[in-house]
């Protein structure tokens, strides 16, 4: 519930405060005028505050002539009740209405570009113009109710963080935004240093290194609600600037990183009004993949992945002879037409597939489909129990790489759970996700910029701790060897990651060895915590949460921007302010953009 906030001279109560409590009170609020309705010589205004609304009386047509939507006004008047018959019950205050004695316009507003009013009764009206007029107006949209709680439980989530990390005894520390260029997976945001001509800051993709020389520090526990900038292609779960909560610890290991993390999402559920159990169940990488085709599952409902790469070893399609072969079940997509299974085709590649192959058990148990008549009478009569379907299902097939492949059906899986309308936005399913690869074969195509000339890259990065059993071998065979690391995801969602560091000198270079980062590129990006291990670095490991996915979620967007204040719209540009824009050529000059170290010496 909201506080309620100190008289000032604009009010003596918020919205929300009309109750029947104040029956027969003189109050005064101000806000927004939501909505005006005229009745024979009565007006009637719902006036909107950052609480809510109240209803106002206004028996005087001069006072009411002259307001419009979105007028900025002071009311001050008799609290009552309504009239019986007239009560609002979807509203806190809908049994009472204040009768105006005065009305100030505080502001006048112009004619809207989009309606935000919260209490139309015609839905066509409340229907929304694009996001580019959404981002451009930002100032209009927040003032709709989705949006203001949006806010409003964001910030709930912040506060219930903070408080559970206070009470286990941790430490909030801003780092700095200005930092040097390092290696951490994407690519950074540069900004010239005027003073320094020819050298640049960067922008932090996370707070990494500098959390970690935190805890050689002493600090032992810190968290922060950091924000992060990587220079990467737009999606909707994905913005050039971000928030995450970063939190890291000394003196613990994946267990204790674990424990923390779970209470501290516990609370966050928990104030945005959601219990949640934990602990959380886990899941190994490998069954992630091999069972729900991803490694941050969607587990609210299980429809699992089907390996029929055994099954189909002797088969004469040759389609199916790959190295891999699985598949997924849509149940009741038998009698779909033949434009939704040719549409299912067009899904497929824009995924980068060449297609998605499938067959339909009939009702009568009649095997249907493209793929029916290119199988062997053996395959054909035990494919319905080898994929778990039944009469009037169909079953989708992918066959290939096994990664690639596993992908395509992943998604299938999530596409198909989307169609049967069964995902519900207010169910979370939470999994640890652990045992990760310590490395991945470099990917030439990979919108990640890998760092080093080697051609293996870190699945988290370079400070990963590899675990314990391969110690000692993971820079011989770095296909195989296995990390200390974790993901925590909710609904099909990463949102949150961490791992156990390196404190050591001699993994670290043997890391930074397998990765191809010599000791000369080494100590040229991040030499300065190299040079802090040096001074006594205690056991230490982390996790950061995506705050602006949590809230996504939680609020039930389907995009990060519909929790974020002012976000960016497609490639990283900003409707309201313009930005980014160009700069004048003084401007240019005196960043020292141009600078020329040659020129310099001659």
């Amino acid at each position: 519930m909201r506080k309620k906030v100190s008289q000032t001279a604009y009010r003596t109560h918020h919205a929300h405060d009309v109750t029947e409590e104040l029956i027969g009170s003189t109050v005064t609020i101000s806000g927004w005028v939501d909505r005006r309705r005229d009745h024979g010589g009565v007006a009637f205004i719902d006036l909107r505050d950052a609480s809510g609304l109240v209803q106002v009386v206004i028996n005087d047509e001069d006072m009411a002539r002259p307001l419009r939507s979105e007028f900025v006004v002071s009311v001050t008047g008799a609290v009552r009740l309504r009239p019986e018959g007239n009560e609002n019950d979807h509203l806190s205050t809908g049994k009472v209405e204040i009768v105006a004695d005065t009305i100030d316009i505080l502001a006048k507003s112009a004619a809207l570009p989009f309606q935000v009013s919260t209490s139309l009764e015609n839905e066509s009206e409340t229907q929304l113009p694009s996001d580019e007029v959404r981002l451009k107006y930002r100032y209009l949209d927040l003032r709709r109710p989705q949006m203001h709680n949006n806010l409003l439980m964001r910030s709930a989530m912040s506060k219930a963080a903070r408080a559970v990390l206070d009470e286990m005894g941790f430490t909030e520390v801003e780092t700095p935004t200005f930092i040097k260029s390092t290696p951490e997976g994407a690519r950074d945001f540069l900004v010239p240093s005027r003073l320094n001509p020819g050298s640049w800051y960067a922008l932090p993709q996370s707070p990494q290194l500098l959390k970690q020389l935190l805890m050689v520090s002493g600090i032992e526990r810190y968290y922060q609600l950091a924000r992060c900038y990587r220079d990467e292609d737009f999606r909707a779960d994905r913005q050039p600037e971000f928030t995450q909560l970063d939190m890291e610890m000394a003196f613990v290991g994946q267990e204790d990183v674990i424990a923390m993390a779970e209470r501290v999402l516990k609370d966050v559920w928990a104030a945005a009004g959601h219990d949640i159990q934990i602990p959380f169940n886990r899941i190994s990488y490998k069954d992630a993949m091999d069972k729900y085709g991803s490694d941050k599952p969607d587990l609210r409902f299980g429809n699992e992945i089907v390996e029929l790469t055994d099954y189909f070893k002797n088969t004469p399609f040759r389609v199916f002879q790959a190295d891999y072969v699985g598949a997924v079940v849509y149940s009741g997509a038998a009698d779909l037409p033949r434009r939704q299974f040719d549409g299912w085709q067009e899904w497929a590649r824009q995924r980068g597939a060449k297609g998605l192959a499938y067959v339909q058990f009939g009702v009568d148990g009649e095997l249907k489909g493209p793929v029916a008549k290119n199988l062997s009478d053996e395959e054909r009569a035990g494919l319905k129990a080898a994929t778990g379907a039944q009469d009037g299902d169909a079953v989708f097939f992918a066959a290939g790489a096994r990664e690639a492949s596993q992908t395509l059906l992943g998604a299938a899986r999530v596409e198909i759970a989307k169609r049967e309308g069964i995902l519900k936005k207010d169910e979370f399913a939470f999994t640890w996700v652990v045992d990760f690869p310590l490395f991945k074969p470099v990917d030439a195509d990979d919108d990640d910029v890998a760092v080093g000339h080697s051609k293996w890259t870190s699945v988290h990065h370079p400070f990963t701790m590899p675990s314990a059993d391969w110690l000692d071998t993971f820079d011989k065979d770095p296909g195989n060897a296995m990390s200390d690391s974790y993901d925590i995801v909710c609904n099909g969602n990463e949102i949150g990651g961490g791992s156990v560091r390196i404190h050591r000198d001699d993994i670290q270079d043997r890391v930074l060895n397998v990765l191809g980062i010599s000791e000369e590129e080494a100590n040229d990006k991040f030499g300065f915590l190299l040079e802090a291990f040096k001074y006594g670095a205690p056991p230490h490991a982390g996790i950061a949460f995506g705050w602006d996915r949590c809230a996504s979620i939680l609020a039930g967007e389907d995009s990060i921007r519909d929790v974020i204040a002012f976000p960016k719209a497609g490639g990283g540009t900003d409707p309201l302010t313009g930005a980014p824009a160009p700069i004048s050529e003084e401007q240019r000059a005196e960043t020292g953009v141009d600078y020329d170290p040659d020129e310099d010496e001659e």
